[in-house]
């Protein structure tokens, strides 16, 4: 892990196995480091799933290079990306900066090709371009592949016909060629478009690269439904693919952009601990980040923490001229002071940003949380907090399965009930199981959870499964009422029953502890190690079940996913699909790119990305060390 506490000792990462990290790595998409035991890092590579891609790292034989990568690895760190692309480019970035010793090292900047606008001229070009991008001209990208700036070149030429034909072409024309006979090109090389015209084709051109796309889509849109409703099908098909096609290729890539050199600094903390992820933006590109956990005095809001890291962090590394930070810092323009007489230049830090330096902040922020995640998963953590659970629940040995029970359903509709399963290592994902609820008074809590109970307990006494220590239940004393009753009927004894009821306000952290022969809850502290594991356990059960309804809703409703999210009505649906073309496409869209279709807000924006991928604990971006 990557911090700010004390150094190990010399030996420590040679003893340290990296195979411990590996449950806390999520799966989702991002950029991955192998680390050696000098902490050098000898491997950079990008996955669509970080947990599934360097898991297989550590299974099955591998070639000999790889083999002897492994054996030298002893730490892993990882950062979470929002899509794939956005790991590709980051990849890139880190393998040119850290050059790692297992890694394809390529000896040019020819990796990601640009779209390039020729200013200075009077009929401006767009051309296909490689290479560096300095002078008066304009560059869009970089893009993830020369295929897809090929398409952008393409479908430009039918939305502004802006002329692509080599100079020596045009400056030798008498006549117009077929691409304006075809309507690709406005005929400027022989003057039947005026400079102010084809300027205002350039200037919806750079809106359209810059992702200003809305009346572009909205007018594509319009046409495709005029083409259905005239019964022209065919017309239709080739509308909505090119909706498809303008969404998938104009996904901003975040990682690089345009900008000049700053860091990224956002705060997280939770279970006694406190992250502060740090990214470094040089030019525009995001060359890497670096999670730290300084040790915080109990009740130092975010903004007393970032005051207090930046005072220390800058004490003997270079200042940009720009920090973007999470929260606002105590006493903002003073550290400004301070820091601009300690770099020799002015240092401005901003709190409130838009567009892409947002994007940027809450990326940091959420690699932070999964920076954070992943220190309170790791071994010694969750050893530490399962022992505290032993203490507060007055139990002679320290619980080695614990089990929770949740129900999930909408309106009494596919009710599913879940059970997670924790070991005296983290989550056993393999044990986890859900119960689909028949028979029962739709939203009868109670009985789904008696049924569940019933179900489970009756394999649990025929050996099927080990009876666990700690029987958590999601809810108060008439769910545990319930639990006891179908545990009674099954003549099951011998778990130490929990149930875990949100507190009089519902605030995370004052939970009330219902157990078993007691009248009065118990109520542990908000930063106790025994609450945090619980809170945990809690969440992932919740979760699960979430999960698991909305997978049997989708099997039984021919209707998209877009139905259960509140605020999606008919008429947004409609918009939705119409303006990407397809639930397809819809699913391959970032936040950004949902939230720019006209009366979906950025928050709205974000409940159908986590309704659409469910799984995806980093809705768009995050990270941390692995």
């Amino acid at each position: 892990m990557t911090g700010s506490d004390p150094a190990p000792p010399e030996n420590a990462k040679e003893k340290r196995d990296p195979r411990a990290l590996l449950k806390t790595i999520p799966a989702s998409p991002g950029v991955y480091r192998m680390l050696d035991a000098s902490a050098r890092v000898i491997y950079v590579g990008k996955a669509k799933d970080l947990r599934r891609r360097v898991t297989s790292y550590f299974g099955r034989t591998q070639n000999r290079r790889i083999e002897i990568m492994v054996s030298l690895i002893r730490d892993i760190e990882f950062t979470v990306t929002s899509t794939e692309g956005e790991a590709l480019l980051l990849e890139n970035n880190l393998i040119k900066a850290l050059q790692p010793r297992f890694n394809v090292l390529l000896r040019d900047d020819k990796s990601y090709p640009y779209i390039r606008l020729t200013v200075p001229d009077t009929f401006p070009r767009l051309t296909f371009h490689r290479g560096a991008t300095k002078g008066k001209d304009r560059f869009f990208g970089p893009f993830i592949s020369g295929y897809a700036v090929r398409q952008t070149l393409h479908l430009l030429k039918k939305i502004f016909p802006v002329r692509q034909c080599e100079d020596a072409v045009f400056n030798h024309r008498s006549r117009p060629c077929l691409e304006y006979e075809i309507k690709r090109c406005s005929g400027p090389c022989v003057n039947l478009i005026s400079p102010e015209d084809y300027a205002e084709d350039v200037r919806h051109t750079i809106q359209f690269l810059e992702g200003r796309t809305d009346e572009v889509i909205g007018d594509l849109a319009g046409r495709m439904e005029a083409a259905a409703s005239a019964l022209n099908f065919e017309r239709a098909a080739v509308l909505r693919d090119q909706i498809q096609m303008l969404r998938g290729i104009q996904q901003r890539q975040y990682v690089s952009g345009q900008g000049g050199d700053l860091d990224i600094v956002a705060a997280a903390s939770g279970g006694g601990l406190t992250c502060v992820q740090v990214f470094y933006i040089r030019a525009g590109r995001n060359m890497g980040n670096k999670a730290f956990f300084p040790r915080v005095p109990e009740g130092t809001d975010a903004g007393g923490v970032l005051a207090a890291f930046l005072t220390q962090f800058y004490a003997d590394k270079a200042v940009p001229t720009e920090i973007l930070i999470s929260d606002e810092p105590e006493e903002r323009a003073l550290l400004e002071t301070a820091l601009s007489e300690r770099a020799g230049h002015k240092v401005a830090i901003r709190h409130r940003v838009r567009g892409e330096r947002r994007h940027w902040v809450e990326l940091a922020q959420g690699n932070a949380r999964v920076a954070l995640e992943a220190r309170l998963g790791s071994q010694a953590g969750y050893a530490q907090r399962r022992e505290a659970l032993r203490r507060a629940l007055g139990l002679a040995a320290l619980p080695q399965r614990l089990e929770c029970f949740d129900v999930s359903h909408t309106q009494g509709e596919r009710t599913v009930a879940s059970c997670v399963v924790f070991g005296a290592d983290g989550p056993l994902t393999s044990d986890y199981r859900r119960f689909n609820i028949e028979g029962v008074t739709p939203g009868d809590d109670y009985a789904a959870m008696h049924q569940a109970l019933s179900r489970r307990y009756a394999r649990v006494k025929q050996g099927e499964y080990p009876a666990p220590d700690i029987l958590l239940i999601d809810g108060g004393r008439g769910q545990l009422a319930q639990v006891e009753a179908a545990l009674r009927e099954l003549g099951v004894t011998g778990p130490t029953l929990v149930g875990v009821a949100k507190g009089p306000d519902r605030r995370p952290g004052a939970e009330q502890l219902w157990l078993s022969g007691r009248d009065q809850p118990l109520i542990l502290p908000p930063d106790s190690p025994a609450m945090h594991l619980i809170q945990r356990i809690r969440d992932e059960a919740h979760r699960f079940a979430i999960t698991a309804h909305r997978q049997r809703r989708a099997k039984a409703r021919t209707a998209s996913v877009l139905e259960e999210i509140p605020g999606i009505g008919p008429q947004r649906r409609q918009r939705l699909l119409r303006e990407f073309g397809g639930i397809q496409a819809l699913e391959g869209a970032a936040v950004e790119d949902i939230a720019r279709v006209q009366g979906i807000s950025r928050q709205l924006a974000q409940q159908i990305f986590e309704a659409i991928h469910p799984n995806n604990q980093l809705n768009g971006s995050s990270t941390g060390p692995g």
